[in-house]
């Protein structure tokens, strides 16, 4: 396992591959796992795969050696370059090639890159991830010298949005990309969408100097608000690194979050749609069930995730998902892939339609709640303690308890969540409730919960 043609076993997580470049993640470790990601889709009867990479400063050289993995086992390259992750599936859809690798570090640290993986249309996670790495060990390997090119996605990229995306009316907005990727695209999208953009941070620098680009975290928005406030934008718009999830802020600074976000999404959708499932992870608002219903739809809770909640958008048929992270899934109009720049476009195709945007997502069903709140643990400590939460704990005058990800424990006024990170040794705590006293009552009830099973702990709240 000390070996670097060898990855460890640990970097194979449950919906990508992700790493500390230079010590988990390696160039020959890279090119390894990309000669196992091109004899799996050779496999499933696929040639070709498509690989792009973000604005990190170990892209190129991480990139390269994917190629160069791909290729030794038979498979050609096409290589799109430096591009939101989401360019990356448009350019597999498009090509024809429904396989695709993005090398992406997302909103992780500058330390960290990692592989996000599409073959045959279909998102790689949980076990098929954990079977590339048993590919290596078996050196279950096959062997070519598949070909090379490159190719500019870019301008049909722009093309394909701008020709489907119609505003009522020109805006002004502020757009904050937080150094990462998006930042060589999303100005200029919404430029020709009519738009007028104020632009904070949209130069891509791998080092994020400025701050995070993590839209999921309220501090990361802090920029964007004051620009908002000091300036004549109507909305802000911001993204993660790689481009693939969107954040929200309104002219008076109210953030909105994207379960909210997804609410607007799925009235518009469903007045099209009738009937429709909508889908959304376990961890956002539990307003979701009674919007969605009262506009027609079906609403359905999912496992957190990118891959996860794009298989179960595969199999249900459902035109639009989202989740409380920013990945927003656009299949009416759209490919069915997380775009944070497309689902900015869609949401500005909304509000243009209303002389006071800021209006139209603040009057929506709200609570009060957290943020994501992050219990810091031991590697795989975050698996083992919830294990035991799910085994002992309880929780008295609960209505339900969800299981499908971690504990999500639903009252008459509110929920409780805690699940654990598939990218970090980290559990995922979220709180709401219709006021105060029950926000405290819930989160009392679940540090009991959770001290019971680690006692002494610090936590996050």
């Amino acid at each position: 396992m000390t070996s670097p043609m060898l990855p460890p076993a640990a970097i194979f997580k449950a919906y990508d591959i992700r790493g500390i470049v230079g010590e988990t993640l390696t160039v020959n470790g890279v090119e390894t796992i990309g000669r196992a990601i091109g004899s799996e889709a050779r496999a499933r009867g696929r040639d070709t795969v498509v690989i792009g990479r973000d604005g990190r400063n170990s892209g190129p050289e991480l990139a390269a050696a994917l190629a160069r993995g791909l290729q030794a086992s038979g498979v050609n390259v096409v290589d799109v370059g430096q591009v939101a992750t989401p360019m990356l599936y448009y350019a597999a859809h498009e090509l024809g090639t429904l396989s695709g690798v993005m090398v992406t570090g997302s909103h992780n640290p500058p330390q960290y890159n990692g592989l996000k993986m599409m073959l045959a249309g279909d998102t790689l996670s949980g076990d098929a991830i954990k079977a590339l790495h048993a590919r290596i060990t078996n050196n279950d390997l096959a062997d070519g010298s598949g070909g090379y090119r490159t190719q500019d996605i870019r301008a049909a990229y722009l093309r394909r949005i701008v020709s489907s995306i119609k505003l009522a009316r020109p805006m002004r907005i502020a757009v904050d990309c937080g150094n990462g990727v998006a930042g060589a695209t999303a100005p200029e999208l919404y430029r020709r969408l009519g738009c007028s953009v104020e632009e904070l941070f949209c130069e891509v620098d791998g080092s994020f100097p400025n701050h995070h680009p993590d839209p999921s975290q309220p501090h990361n928005l802090e920029d964007l608000i004051a620009a908002l406030r000091a300036g004549d934008a109507e909305i802000g718009l911001a993204f993660d690194g790689d481009g693939d999830r969107l954040g929200v802020v309104t002219k008076s600074g109210k953030i909105i979050y994207p379960d909210r976000q997804l609410m607007l999404f799925a009235a518009d959708v469903l007045s099209r749609n009738p009937g429709a499932e909508i889908i959304f992870d376990v961890k956002c608002t539990r307003h979701l069930f009674g919007w969605v219903t009262r506009h027609g739809g079906k609403p359905l809770m999912w496992k957190t995730g990118h891959s996860f909640i794009k298989k179960k958008l595969k199999e249900t048929g459902a035109p639009l998902a989202g989740e409380m992270s920013g990945h927003i899934f656009f299949k009416e109009r759209w490919y069915g892939f997380d775009d944070g720049l497309y689902a900015g476009a869609r949401l500005l195709e909304i509000l243009s339609r209303s002389a006071d945007p800021g209006a139209v997502l603040e009057e929506l069903p709200d609570s009060i709640s957290t943020p994501e709140l992050q219990w810091q643990l031991g590697e795989g400590e975050n698996y083992t303690l919830m294990d035991a939460l799910q085994k002992s704990a309880r929780f008295d005058g609960s209505r339900e308890i969800i299981t499908i990800d971690g504990l999500r424990v639903e009252y008459a006024d509110g929920f409780g969540l805690a699940r654990p990170s598939n990218t970090t040794p980290i559990i995922v705590l979220r709180f709401e409730a219709e006021n105060t006293e029950a926000l405290k009552r819930i989160q009392a009830e679940f540090r009991k919960a959770l001290l019971s099973v680690k006692p002494g702990a610090t936590l996050p709240f």
